[in-house]
């Protein structure tokens, strides 16, 4: 793509991994979780999905942008996960247990810092809640810089079904410079071990950091495809060091160049095609029998804030933990982050909701269009008409649909449309964020800060 077109698109827009975005949510109360958790009883899809928020690190990557803390002592940890159960027993009892759970998913933070029995007693504590679905996914994230071979043996008695192993890069001065360790052990046992208890295994990079060139990143993803990970994750760093201060360090190091860093995604893409691996969304690559490239193939893609799922995963996300945010039918709600609070709040029988948002019949709308094209690149009409039993028309008002933009779009050759369709082209795919902000209301005047595309 030309640099005057990237230059033109590289400007600030939501990620959507919620519509709304997180940035726009408000005061929400315990009470307005509780009668949100109450009506996803009858959802339309009504399956059930944990997640859990670990918040603790060994120690804190420059880049990052989760809610972290370094390590915390014993003691603080046994607290922080006796809240855990506190919580999921908190909320389970307003959950129809006639339903089915169909995800669970550990994030951070990085969740294999504190000891492992204590993942496993989570994940029987929830299993313990309700009936799964054939093949449920329970996945938990990892980071390799710690563990050994007896952990991650230990991680396969959990029961876990996918791994994400943060890698970052294969460049250990990149590594250093990020204040990230590489992994402890070679990536080839790793995934001998975990593919030895039938799960799959995700390798994850990010690109962009300081140090990193088209020709390292190249060799990094090129070393990382040979081993054949069930799927390739090349995530775009996020600079935003107004909200995350200690981001601040690696503006002094400096970054690569807009262009250059979109060079870094196309030369990776090139060379996961090559090497076999379809294009999933914004930032996956998996292998042509991963159910997530036949959900594409169908139009049938979803994600949540875990990342991207398939309809028969899909359902109603409970969340527990510090900022953990549960994605409801009607709402989602938030837990606020200090962690001692946390604690506190919840032996005290209360959860520890801090903000949120209720969905209007409208925004339920602009949702379903907005992830349709975000997860598939493309957009039928009639499709998501039919799904949300309303009119095309109606759709189109709804997300202040706008012809002339779609035009100027086509023209620049970031996609193509007519009457009933929307299309992403492949070359304008780093901008689907772009297209998704053009349907929605929100952007059309908005004070919300958001991260680049590219």
């Amino acid at each position: 793509m030309q640099p005057e077109i990237i230059q033109k698109y590289n400007r600030p827009v939501p990620r959507y991994t919620s519509y709304p975005p997180a940035n726009y949510f408000g005061e929400f109360s315990e009470i307005d979780y509780l009668c949100a958790v109450n009506a996803s009883d009858s959802a339309r899809q009504n399956q059930i999905s944990f997640y859990l928020h670990i918040p603790f690190c060994r120690h804190l990557c420059h880049y990052c942008g989760c809610n972290s803390y370094p390590a915390a002592k014993p003691e603080t940890v046994e607290a922080y996960v006796g809240a855990l159960h506190r919580e999921i027993d908190l909320v389970a009892r307003h959950i129809d247990n006639s339903r089915q759970i169909s995800q669970i998913h550990y994030g951070g933070g990085s969740p294999t810092s504190i000891p492992i029995p204590m993942l496993k007693e989570l994940n029987d504590h929830l299993l313990s809640i309700a009936p799964t679905i054939a093949s449920p996914e329970i996945a938990i994230e990892c980071h390799p810089g710690y563990l050994s071979e007896h952990d991650w043996q230990q991680l396969t008695a959990c029961g876990f079904t996918r791994y994400s192993i943060g890698i970052q890069d294969m460049k250990e001065e990149v590594l250093k410079a990020v204040n990230r360790r590489p992994s402890l052990l070679p990536l080839q046992e790793i995934l001998q071990i975990l593919r030895a208890s039938g799960a799959t295994v995700n390798f994850d990079f990010i690109y962009g950091l300081p140090l990193q060139s088209v020709d390292s990143f190249r060799k990094t993803i090129e070393q990382a495809s040979a081993l054949r990970p069930d799927r390739l994750v090349t995530f775009s760093y996020a600079h935003l060091p107004k909200l995350f201060p200690r981001q601040q360090i690696l503006d002094r190091m400096g970054l690569p160049a807009t262009e250059e860093k979109n060079r870094m995604y196309e030369t990776a893409s090139k060379i996961l095609r090559q090497a076999g691996y379809q294009s999933i969304g914004l930032d996956h690559f998996v292998l042509p029998d991963d159910e997530l490239y036949t959900a594409l193939q169908t139009g049938r893609l979803h994600r949540n804030f875990q990342g991207y799922c398939t309809r028969r995963t899909t359902a109603q996300v409970y969340a527990f933990g510090v900022t953990a945010i549960s994605q409801l039918d009607d709402a989602y709600a938030q837990n606020g982050r200090e962690i001692k609070a946390y604690i506190e709040t919840i032996g005290k029988d209360r959860l520890y909701t801090s903000r949120g948002y209720q969905l209007s019949a409208e925004q339920k709308l602009i949702r379903e269009v907005v992830e349709t094209l975000m997860c598939n690149y493309t957009l039928d009409w009639n499709d998501v008409a039919e799904r949300t039993g309303t009119s095309v028309a109606q759709l189109r008002q709804t997300c202040h649909y706008d012809e002339e933009r779609l035009r100027e779009m086509a023209s620049d050759g970031i996609l193509v449309f007519d009457d009933h369709h929307i299309t992403v082209n492949t070359d304008g795919r780093p901008f689907v964020r772009c297209v998704a902000a053009a349907l929605d209301p929100l952007m059309q005047h908005t004070d919300k800060h958001f991260s680049n595309p590219i």
